[in-house]
């Protein structure tokens, strides 16, 4: 067994608690790759920011769980050579059995999720238990998830969302022990969250999504005053990268996101996790897809893998700043 402690990471205790008294949310930014982990500590590192690096399920498979293990300590270290020992979690996201979260615990990681969001009710508390008990013997922070989003992302999928009911949260949390609470509050996994019918266009056209359920988000925070609560499906899939695909052709229509002010609204909030997955996708495959129509006898992947980085790296650092607020919060 590895003890993530012993990796230099951090689980999510402290950094939730400070997030939640200071009005700011944690960036969990999913990563597959040695540049997308790059990328994440060079923005964090540089805006002071403490950050949660999130692999799923997927990725696990693509990159293999000893490598990511790996990169999560490199990442460690990598931010001391940059000058700030920012706190980093390595963080299991949408863990789908107690198996997997388990294996996660036993090779390092520092905070696990269970998403018993699908089961029944009682279901989704016995699952969410089996993992909560396990992982507290080794001081693992343990996510949960009640209400269902919509989307596709790796292997989690959902043909509706169901918003997460308050009148459940307190029974769950109690009965689960679990540390935080993932819930539905009309985000949405992938890059098109929201249908065409669900939007309304502006004048140029572009989709506008509908806000975000406030008044549900009120009356969890009413039930379970101070207890961390995350945002899943967060991505505001920002047009110019949507728009850079098409032109260099890419086709993904329909594309639209969460806009940022009202996850900097949550952020103010008890929300003190937000997850970005598909915004880090879109950067990279814009750059990419750019630098291979301008330079077709290009073969060399640093060529572009590494400008991807950097724009990835120009993202998160205004997520860190303008949309989060973790920014200058590394050290508190």
């Amino acid at each position: 067994m590895v003890n993530y402690k012993d990796l230099g990471l951090v689980n999510t205790r402290d950094i939730f608690a400070k997030a939640i008294k200071g009005g700011y949310a944690i960036p969990a930014y999913n990563f597959n790759n040695m540049e997308q982990m790059q990328a994440i500590i060079q923005a964090c590192v540089e805006t002071k920011s403490p950050v949660i690096l999130q692999v799923s399920k997927g990725a696990r498979q693509y990159a293999d769980k000893f490598i990511l293990r790996n990169l999560a300590r490199g990442a460690v270290e990598y931010a001391h050579e940059l000058g700030c020992d920012i706190p980093i979690v390595l963080h299991l996201d949408h863990g789908p059995n107690f198996e997997v979260a388990k294996d996660c615990i036993d090779n390092g990681f520092s905070s696990v999720m269970i998403d018993g969001s699908s089961l029944p009710y009682e279901e989704n508390i016995a699952l969410t238990k089996q993992v909560v008990d396990y992982a507290h013997k080794f001081d693992v922070t343990v996510e949960a998830e009640l209400g269902v989003l919509a989307g596709v992302e790796d292997e989690v999928s959902a043909a509706e969302s169901h918003y997460t009911k308050p009148e459940e949260v307190v029974d769950f949390t109690r009965k689960t022990g679990c540390d935080s609470l993932a819930i539905s509050i009309g985000t949405s996994h992938g890059r098109c969250k929201f249908t065409p019918e669900q939007c309304t266009r502006n004048a140029d056209g572009i989709l506008i999504p509908p806000p975000l359920a406030f008044d549900v988000l009120a009356e969890i925070e009413k039930q379970l005053p101070g207890f961390p609560i995350v945002l899943h499906g967060s991505s505001s899939v920002p047009i110019q990268y949507v728009k850079m695909i098409e032109q260099y052709g890419g086709k993904i229509p329909d594309s639209v996101g969460i806009p940022e002010e009202q996850l900097r609204k949550a952020a103010k909030s008890a929300v003190c996790k937000i997850n970005i997955d598909s915004d880090g996708r879109l950067a990279m495959t814009a750059i990419v897809r750019k630098v291979l129509a301008e330079n077709p006898g290009e073969f060399d992947p640093r060529k572009y893998l590494g400008p991807a980085r950097d724009e990835l790296k120009k993202m998160y650092m205004h997520k860190n700043i303008d949309v989060l607020g973790s920014a200058g919060h590394a050290l508190d």
